[in-house]
């Protein structure tokens, strides 16, 4: 068959509504189903159907990336610092000009709603503020109201204890206004994680333009120095870690015990950072993961080292049993 001066080389099917449903329930048949639930205010309810969950094309976030995240751990039934990453998203939102279509507790309870209905007991809820659908110029002014999405994550996560191989990114980093809101503007970390991918390294550092030490794609970065001091760089132009704060706070606890002689944020040079004896990521899905080897070079004895084993330790267990303040039991039906 012929169209005007070319050819067909393919027949496209076009669909009618129940056939492509049919279609899109093809790829779960006998399969497992990692997302037990989701939440649209497109639809303005839950879905548990993942051939479902669907954003519309002409949201602002999809076609222009103009939208915003968080993630909250979800172990043994319990929801890890929700409310301290629902804050984040807030600031991350009005960074990013966008405004909620609901209340914080609105949000708080729509969360809370969908993972009890998920009956998912552990892995990770995840949740965007976008500008909405609408058409797909630059501006979000054709976009009548911003949208909520939200996913729970079946994810059997453990605690990491093998030590990583890293690389420094040679990928530029985003600027202190973008890189300080979590937006959905992730193709900078993509290329990062497959550049480390590429030299056989499990992800990768990145170092600001005064040559501090920043971040890692998608977690934050932690040393022990020779005098036993845990520095993590200032947040003032990186993502403010939820789990790094945390981990700020309990490593106290070995200051007091006398294995820590301190807790700080600071500006690290690399030379200092690459001077350190124990080196870890420090994110919410890890919480820690030790860091063993730099750009080919051992870090301290190039082994996974106590103290980084330690305060995996205090975190892990702040996840499992920690204070009602850090989490939050599902009230599942």
């Amino acid at each position: 068959m012929e169209v005007g001066s070319g050819s067909i080389d393919v027949q496209v099917p076009v669909y009618s509504s129940t056939e492509l449903l049919g279609k899109l329930q093809e790829k779960w048949n006998g399969k497992k189903k990692p997302y037990p639930a989701m939440y649209s205010s497109v639809y303005g309810g839950i879905i548990l159907d993942p051939e479902m969950m669907v954003i519309p094309i002409d949201d602002h976030m999809v076609h222009r990336g103009h939208g915003v995240f968080d993630t909250a751990m979800l172990l043994d039934g319990y929801l890890y610092e929700l409310d301290v990453h629902i804050d984040r998203f807030l600031k991350s939102a009005s960074k990013a000009r966008i405004s909620s279509p609901f209340p914080r507790s609105t949000l708080r309870s729509i969360l809370v709603q969908m993972t009890a209905v998920s009956q998912c007991k552990k892995g990770s809820l995840r949740y965007w503020l976008s500008a909405g659908p609408g058409d797909f110029l630059l501006s979000p002014a054709g976009c009548p109201t911003s949208a909520f999405y939200a996913v729970v994550i079946a994810d059997d996560y453990s605690q990491r204890k093998e030590g990583v191989k890293v690389i420094t990114s040679t990928i530029p980093m985003k600027s202190p206004m973008f890189a300080t809101m979590k937006n959905v503007n992730y193709l900078p970390n993509v290329f990062a994680v497959m550049e480390a991918e590429d030299q056989g390294a499990f992800a990768s550092i990145w170092i600001d333009e005064e040559g501090y030490i920043a971040e890692g794609p998608n977690v934050n970065v932690a040393f022990i120095s020779k005098d036993k001091e845990l520095l993590l760089p200032a947040f003032d132009k990186i993502l403010s870690g939820c789990t790094a704060k945390r981990l700020l706070q309990l490593a106290e606890k070995l200051v007091d015990q006398g294995l820590l002689k301190s807790v700080s944020t600071a500006n690290l040079t690399l030379e200092q950072a690459k001077d350190a004896v124990e080196m870890m990521y420090v994110g919410s899905g890890l919480p820690i993961l030790p860091i063993i080897m730099w750009d080919d070079q051992p870090i301290g004895e190039g082994k996974v080292g106590q103290l980084t084993l330690a305060l995996s330790d205090l975190l892990w267990e702040d996840m499992v049993a920690g204070p009602e303040t850090q989490r939050l039991c599902v009230p599942y039906v």
